[in-house]
């Protein structure tokens, strides 16, 4: 009979999606010739959504990937890279303890860009475990998720097929969509993966709701101090594409922009690494005192959708704040 793995990782998200690909790769090296049965879960960040439903984690064994640590004996493996991956100190003094009992199934290190590199690096170091068939996902997933282009007009464009990929997985990467995906990520190239025309044909709306987005962006930004700050929530926006303050305003250090949809309101913060600016805010600490959380370089707070009026004002305090330093 097969061993039941519960993979909780970061909904809606590439590297959420390749963490699942790299650890399901792993898991299979450490038990070679055992069935494992795997069920994928995409978490989300919300309102009230500090951490995975201890009832989720029902396998023999239970996993969270790039996503905020949960306290639970049920709790098998962690690795996660958000500055804020802990909720609280107790969650915090719970990490710890797992990790002084288990130390080759607990990992944290906010150092790292991604958290596919994170267990690439761990199961090659630490486990013995080398997956270098697996290095383009690695590196594409690293480049992802630390805003690593070359230029922001390429995070824009979105010409590459990991970029196409990383698009659809923004949009419709729920539990159902990882399990589908997953499987081929160990099996096939991005390349081959991205130009299947299930893909495809979910890439080619979300590309034209892109260049929509632009002029959205365009017509609402507000640039001061170094900050641009865009409110776009004049109508529902289930996605907020990344990078484009950039590309349009390449000298500014930090933007915020504003959206909401039928059930949040949603502030996406981030510092231009384009900008040849230092960095003098940690803006994952901004966001924990709300509620969100990130990276010290992006980060995002989450209201509910009532909350639109809170929302605008806070984006306005922080934007002031952003440009004071």
């Amino acid at each position: 009979m097969a061993k039941s793995v519960v993979v909780a990782a970061h909904g809606h998200c590439f590297d959420g999606m390749c963490s699942s690909a790299i650890f399901t790769h792993l898991l299979q090296k450490l038990h070679p010739g055992e069935p494992l049965d795997f069920t994928y879960r995409a978490c989300g960040y919300g309102p009230g959504e500090n951490g995975v439903d201890p009832k989720l984690l029902v396998g023999e064994e239970n996993v969270i990937l790039d996503y905020r640590y949960s306290a639970s004996d049920k709790l098998t493996y962690y690795f996660d890279h958000h500055a804020s991956a802990f909720p609280s100190p107790e969650e915090r003094a719970s990490f710890e303890a797992a990790r002084a009992k288990s130390p080759t199934r607990m990992f944290h290190d906010a150092a790292y860009g991604s958290c596919t590199k994170l267990i690439f690096d761990v199961a090659r170091e630490r486990l013995g475990v080398d997956m270098a068939e697996h290095a383009e996902l690695v590196r594409w997933a690293d480049i992802i998720d630390a805003a690593r282009f070359p230029s922001a007009e390429m995070a824009v464009a979105r010409k590459e097929p990991a970029l196409k990929l990383m698009t659809v997985v923004e949009n419709y990467g729920d539990a159902a969509f990882y399990a589908e995906l997953v499987p081929m990520l160990l099996s096939k190239s991005i390349d081959e993966i991205a130009t299947l025309p299930r893909i495809e044909e979910l890439f080619a709306p979300k590309q034209a709701e892109l260049d929509g987005f632009v002029k959205l962006v365009e017509a609402a930004a507000v640039e001061k101090d170094g900050v641009v700050l865009v409110d776009l929530t004049s109508s529902l926006l289930a996605v907020s594409p990344k990078f484009v303050t950039y590309a349009l305003y390449p000298k500014s250090r930090y933007s915020i922009v504003v959206t909401r949809d039928a059930k949040r309101v949603k502030l996406s913060i981030g510092y231009n690494p384009w900008s040849q600016r230092p960095r003098t805010h940690d803006i994952s600490k901004i966001c924990e005192r709300y509620g969100g959380g990130g990276h010290p370089v992006v980060g995002a707070i989450t209201l509910t959708a009532s909350e639109l009026d809170r929302g605008r004002a806070l984006a306005a305090e922080l934007a002031t704040e952003l440009g004071t330093g």
